[in-house]
């Protein structure tokens, strides 16, 4: 049986030696959206292929690196990159930073990531608020033994995204005039985009935007009383009816093309909380 609290702490050992700051956010940046990392001050970086135990990123898109600094006068944690279940990691791989994080007394974290928007109020380029999720990936990182160090056996859902973090955001995009839209976010295995059959169930079930991450990661923060904001980026529109053929390019075009805003917003979060 793998000794995740070891392995936690050994990680954690590792960056401590690097950062003796406590950062106050943990900051998870999608495909495509890593760039806000490189505006830290002080900024300390350590590619995740060093740091005990932690997986390595292959998707296009993922710097793969950890990034400890400064941003808009807060201590920060971010993940330039992310790992995903569908490369072959177990969901306990996928959120093992997240344990780390709250092991170097990160207590906020902010998850983002780039998907497809299923309603048809959105549209690409634009960002949305995840209220909160339809986990459809088959697992999830509590399933085995619980390890009580981390959190509860069955720990509660109903908030997993912080009420008074939407709020805040809710203010921060209209003091900035950046639209930014509310939903429930369906997160899926992957890793491939969605025929028609699956996204009109997907909108049956009332999901509006639909991506391959983030799911796993923040039933990790819950299952530790993290406090969490979840920002989607809208790349494409995932909607059956008018479908049209995408690709991982066209994604990441989309991102860099929607940064300027999403750099905006979650800059002017942190500098509100």
């Amino acid at each position: 049986m793998i000794d995740w609290v070891q392995r936690v702490e050994e990680a954690k050992a590792y960056i401590q030696q690097h950062n003796h700051i406590v950062p106050e956010f943990g900051l998870i940046l999608g495909s495509g959206l890593g760039e806000l990392a490189d505006e830290m001050v002080d900024a300390v970086r350590l590619p995740f292929r060093h740091i005990p135990h932690f997986p390595v990123s292959t998707v296009e898109g993922h710097a793969g690196q950890l990034v400890l600094g400064q941003l808009e006068g807060k201590a920060v944690l971010a993940m330039q990159g992310r790992f995903h279940y569908y490369e072959g990691y177990t969901m306990q791989d996928v959120v093992f930073p997240i344990r780390v994080m709250k092991a170097l007394g990160i207590t906020n974290l902010i998850v983002t990531n780039a998907c497809g928007g299923m309603n048809p109020d959105f549209a690409a380029g634009q960002l949305m608020i995840i209220t909160d999720h339809l986990n459809l990936t088959g697992t999830n990182p509590l399933i085995g033994s619980n390890v009580d160090q981390f959190g509860p056996r069955f720990p509660d859902m109903s908030r997993a995204y912080t009420p008074s973090f939407i709020e805040r955001a809710e203010r921060v995009a209209a003091a900035h005039n950046i639209i930014v839209h509310k939903g429930v976010y369906a997160g899926i295995s992957g890793p491939y985009y969605l025929p028609p059959a699956e996204l009109r169930m997907l909108r049956t079930l009332g999901r509006d935007a639909v991506g391959m991450s983030t799911v796993g990661e923040v039933i990790a923060a819950s299952h530790m009383q993290m406090r969490v904001l979840g920002v989607s980026c809208i790349t494409d529109m995932a909607i059956a009816d008018t479908l049209e053929p995408i690709s991982h390019e066209q994604v990441m075009a989309m991102a860099n093309e929607a940064k300027p805003k999403f750099k905006q917003f979650i800059k002017a979060f942190l500098a509100a909380t």
